[in-house]
């Protein structure tokens, strides 16, 4: 039986394109292995993934402000804006508003959200939503 020299057959030698060792194995493989692909995609990804985190974080910190000044998740409770602010609070985070049938604004972190009453002084609120009223806003 003959052999036939076939140019397809030749392989140019690959390389991981996090650690440069040779690849083996498939002709369309990147990575040498699951963890230098790993570490390339957290590290192509590392800024955007670690902003989004910062924002989580902020919005978990304000939620779990408000629900501390819930007692027993009652529906309302009244306190000043300079509480909120001496526990943390950032006003600038949050999930979503809601206006009332009245008019009235509220802002939302998740479940819990706050109303301005007056100059300082908010109503706290918790409100557990349903499927229906999750948005994006």
């Amino acid at each position: 039986m003959e052999s036939f020299y076939c140019p397809l057959k030749e392989q140019q030698q690959k390389f991981c394109q996090t650690c440069n060792r040779q690849i083996r194995g498939r002709s369309d493989k990147r990575f040498c292995n699951d963890s230098c692909r790993n570490s390339y995609h957290n590290q192509l990804n590392g800024s955007s993934n670690n902003y989004i985190r910062q924002i989580n974080h902020l919005l978990q910190k304000n939620r779990r402000i408000l629900a501390a000044l819930i007692p027993n998740k009652a529906q309302k409770v009244k306190i000043t804006q300079k509480t909120l602010l001496e526990r943390g609070y950032s006003f600038q985070y949050y999930t979503h508003e809601r206006v009332n049938k009245r008019g009235r604004s509220y802002r939302f972190c998740y479940e819990y959200g706050y109303q301005q009453m007056g100059e300082d002084v908010l109503m706290i609120v918790y409100q557990p939503s349903d499927e229906t009223t999750i948005f994006a806003g």
